[in-house]
């Protein structure tokens, strides 16, 4: 058995892997190369993130492929239900992100409620010379205590969101049409829990009451928030995506910037990944990252096990 596993792993993932006595390359392949690759060397199973596309022509001339496997939540860059149309198992790592994720949206939103992102690129600029002006530009910020976070999309990460929600002393509502009522366990250091009932509401009242929005939704042809869900959000409102670019109207967002009915918003992915428009590079008003949402060592420590884990289940059974 061998495994190409052409977007990275982690070293859990390749141990776990070795111990049941499975092969695995841990070469990155050009996507124009990818079915030669395949085919040359044999390979059973392809393990991608979000780098490398998993489509019919790959799916159609690998014959010896019968696991293809997401480090990951989102599966919009493989034909899943083609594959496994001809026999091919797809896997994916639902759960092993989701914290980290959650993490992310928080390092945005404390930052983007104190104007962090902006003060970490003038300090060193003007730091020296504008220190009482720079004091003054942001001495303006809030607390996320006691505001309302607005979730959209009520899944796994859209849950552990809520959790970081919580602890941080906020009022958690959500949507999801899917989703009518979901149970919420706080773990704490000592070893208590607590625990959180959470029902849906509609997504208009969502948009209404919330003083920050955090978007977990998978990616869709049509977009969650553009004009028409900005014109229904309160004034100043804080928004971040961390889900999947395209899910936000980013022409709409600009111009909710500007007319003030956003105040500032993250995005950690893009409508035009790898290469965003600039006016988003240069909004002063956004905080940025580059789609680095489950880009943590213990997230993919825990993809790579989960994966190995799934692999070798699939080869017993």
């Amino acid at each position: 058995m061998k495994v190409l596993a052409n977007d990275g792993i982690s070293q859990s993932g390749i141990n776990d892997l070795k111990k049941a006595g499975i092969e695995i390359y841990t070469t990155t392949v050009a996507q124009e190369q990818l079915v030669n690759y395949l085919n040359e060397n044999n390979i059973d199973v392809l393990l991608v993130r979000s780098a490398t596309q998993v489509r019919k022509d790959i799916i159609d001339n690998c014959p010896s492929l019968k696991i293809i496997g997401r480090g990951g939540v989102g599966m919009d860059n493989i034909d899943v239900e083609y594959a496994r149309e001809k026999g091919i198992h797809v896997i994916n790592t639902p759960a092993a992100s989701s914290h980290s994720v959650a993490e992310l949206v928080f390092g945005h939103l404390y930052g983007l409620a104190r104007y962090l992102h902006n003060s970490n690129r003038d300090m060193p600029l003007d730091g020296d010379t504008k220190f009482k002006d720079l004091k003054k530009a942001y001495a303006k910020g809030i607390e996320l205590k006691g505001k309302t976070l607005g979730v959209l999309g009520f899944g796994r990460i859209g849950q552990a969101t809520a959790k970081v929600a919580i602890g941080a002393g906020m009022k958690v509502i959500a949507f999801d049409p899917f989703i009518d009522k979901a149970s919420l366990k706080l773990d704490f250091f000592d070893g208590r829990t607590l625990d959180f009932d959470i029902e849906t509401i509609s997504k208009e009242e969502v948009l209404k009451q919330s003083d920050f929005i955090t978007l977990h939704v998978p990616a869709q042809k049509d977009y969650v928030i553009g004009k028409p869900e900005f014109d229904k959000m309160k004034n100043g409102v804080i928004l971040v995506n961390a889900a999947r670019g395209g899910v936000i109207d980013e022409v709409a967002l600009v111009q909710a910037i500007e007319s003030g009915k956003v105040a500032r918003a993250a995005l950690d992915v893009f409508e035009k990944e790898p290469k965003p428009e600039i006016q988003l590079l240069m909004n002063p008003a956004l905080s940025l990252t580059p789609h680095t949402g489950a880009a943590t060592n213990e997230a993919q420590d825990r993809i790579g096990s989960e994966l190995a884990s799934q692999i070798i289940g699939i080869l017993k059974s």
